[in-house]
């Protein structure tokens, strides 16, 4: 071979040897360079290390599918595209993924199929898009199912605050992915890991029998129904991850308070949902009835704590409605919404990992929450009244006829009020010199202790409403009336959450994803000069490595001729 073949393929033999070694390394060497300024493509410690308790391989079915997607919802569903990939790309194990569309199944299979995905907080969505016939309704499953070889969960992935734009909801929305998928993995892999507490011998949870905890957090974590007076141990409760309080009607013995503030200061997370009046709803007809202060005893734990849950009620402008009966028509009784200010749509969140992107939390007959110096503890708002709010202190009166006219907005001018709380950091014991309870040695006592306790006026938040055909438990959120579904069932499940592993994946819905648009003045002005950039700067760039390149190979060959 002459010289001169060797040197043209030289270059290329080289070239051809250098990508196989790279396609060998690419089977061994797996890495990513973010290069994002918001690390968009990487993944929290948390995550990763839920990916790596992966020992078999995961399928994703993306069910946001449709045609002449807006361009908002086409960025959300490349973005969830986006993440399943980065997800594999960390996993020990393949996570692949495709497209399936609900309403492809046959109409016999359909509703069935939809009634599942309500299970898992998916529910369809009406999107209008523009066509060229005019805008026109689709319905569409903003959501996933995530399988492996046995079970199989999924998630909602189009969420938002009441009051946002859709172009809030959707970067929200994409911001939150990382969570809703982190989530749903941890699910499969790692069912069932936490101990909850539901404290009983109270009058706590008469509504529903505790169904509103058990329905919203079953399958990821077992509950127990917890008597205190057979307690005889500081330590006992330390075997639960949380424990619940949940609207006692009766008071606690200082031995029950000795329990739950030892709990605490032995490192607990303790949740009081706490009605702090009492209301009959049967004697709310005709003249009324009247809210009456009563005493549970933890009145003195909290305010050692750092809050205090005061004896009054809440009305807010943005509220919900009860259904009282107005007579019959003809045989049948007739029941009509009446406007309720004391059932608070609460719409305005802390942006905390608990509550960010919280829809409305529905709340009845709250009571307003203050503070009390507590050294060491932090206090954190996470839900707040509306603009327009005002406080009933009790004795208050609650009556239907109130309401047959419409509220005087000039009376409600409080704003913003918090609903809920949450404590961190160094607690003070209650029972730091004082007395033990008989029964309990002080040698147990626990002066001081690093906790977390969230406190709520409303002992009803976590409690499911009644269907008026059966009288069964709803949904945990679910309005039998208004045929709505509040928030606060994903309001429980992202509050425990966070409760029992604060710094893991419940923090990566504190990403925040910022949204660039283009400066529409530079574009009106600069436009010309950009598209004269775009089109004719690649062709003078190659127009000049083609001259030097051609003038490089007349020097070379002129060097060559003058030799010989």
């Amino acid at each position: 071979m002459s010289a001169s073949k060797t040197n043209i393929l030289k270059p290329w033999f080289i070239l051809g040897l250098g990508l196989i070694v790279l396609l060998l390394l690419g089977q061994f060497l797996r890495f990513r360079i973010d290069l994002t300024e918001e690390k968009r493509y990487s993944l929290s410690p948390a995550t990763e290390e839920i990916l790596s308790g992966i020992t078999e391989p995961l399928h994703v079915d993306i069910l946001l599918v449709g045609e002449y997607f807006p361009g908002g919802m086409r960025r959300l569903q490349k973005s969830l595209e986006e993440t399943i990939r980065t997800f594999d790309a960390y996993s020990p194990e393949r996570i692949t993924f495709s497209y399936f569309d609900p309403l492809s199944l046959p109409a016999s299979e359909q509703e069935e199929f939809i009634l599942d995905l309500n299970e898992y907080g998916i529910n369809p969505t009406n999107l209008f898009v523009n066509q060229n016939s005019g805008q026109q309704s689709q319905l569409i499953f903003p959501g996933f199912l995530i399988s492996d070889s046995e079970y199989e969960t999924g998630a909602l992935i189009l969420k938002g605050e009441q009051g946002m734009g859709q172009d809030e909801i959707l970067n929200q929305s994409i911001e939150n992915l990382e969570f809703e998928l982190s989530l749903a993995i941890q699910k499969l892999i790692n069912p069932g890991s936490k101990s909850i507490a539901m404290i009983m011998g109270h009058g706590e949870m008469s509504e529903d029998d505790g169904y509103g905890l058990v329905e919203a957090l079953d399958g990821s974590n077992e509950l127990f129904k917890v008597p205190l007076e057979q307690a005889d141990n500081p330590d006992l409760l330390s075997n639960f991850s949380v424990v619940f309080v949940e609207g006692p009607r009766e008071s606690f013995s200082e031995r029950d308070l000795f329990l739950l503030d030892q709990y605490v200061m032995r490192g607990g997370n303790l949740v009081v949902l706490l009605d702090a009046v009492q209301v009959d709803m049967t004697k709310a007809g005709g003249e009324g009835t009247v809210a009456l202060p009563f005493d549970t005893g933890l009145d003195n734990l909290l305010f050692r704590y750092g809050v205090r849950v005061n004896k009054d009620l809440i009305q807010d402008l943005n509220f919900g409605f009860f259904p009282v009966m107005a007579g019959n028509f003809g045989d049948q009784e007739q029941m009509v919404p009446l406007p309720w200010p004391f059932h608070i749509q609460a719409g305005r969140m802390q942006d905390h990992p608990i509550t960010k992107g919280l829809d409305v939390v529905n709340l009845r007959f709250v009571s307003s929450l203050d503070t009390v110096k507590a050294n060491g503890v932090k206090k954190t708002p996470l839900i707040f009244s509306s603009d327009f709010s005002r406080i009933l202190p009790a004795p208050a009166r609650v009556a239907f006829s109130d309401m047959e006219q419409a509220p005087e907005v000039s009376q409600f001018t409080s704003k913003n009020l918090p609903l809920a709380y949450l404590l961190e950091g160094e607690f003070t014991s209650l029972f730091r010199n004082r007395f033990v309870p008989d029964g309990f040695d002080s040698k147990d006592l626990e002066e001081s202790g690093k906790g977390k306790v969230v406190v709520i006026g409303d002992g009803d938040v976590f409690q499911s409403q009644r269907s008026f055909q059966d009288g069964s438990p709803l949904t945990l959120g679910e309005d039998p009336f208004n045929q709505v579904t509040y928030a606060n069932r994903l309001f429980l499940r992202n509050l425990v959450q966070y409760l029992t592993d604060p710094e893991g994946i419940i923090m990566t819905r504190t990403r925040s994803f910022k949204i660039r648009p283009l400066n529409k003045v530079k574009v009106a002005e600069q436009k010309v000069f950009w598209q004269v950039v775009n089109v004719l700067g690649p062709v003078g760039i190659l127009l000049i490595i083609g001259s030097i390149v051609t003038w490089n190979r007349r020097r070379k060959f002129a060097k060559k001729s003058s030799k010989a």
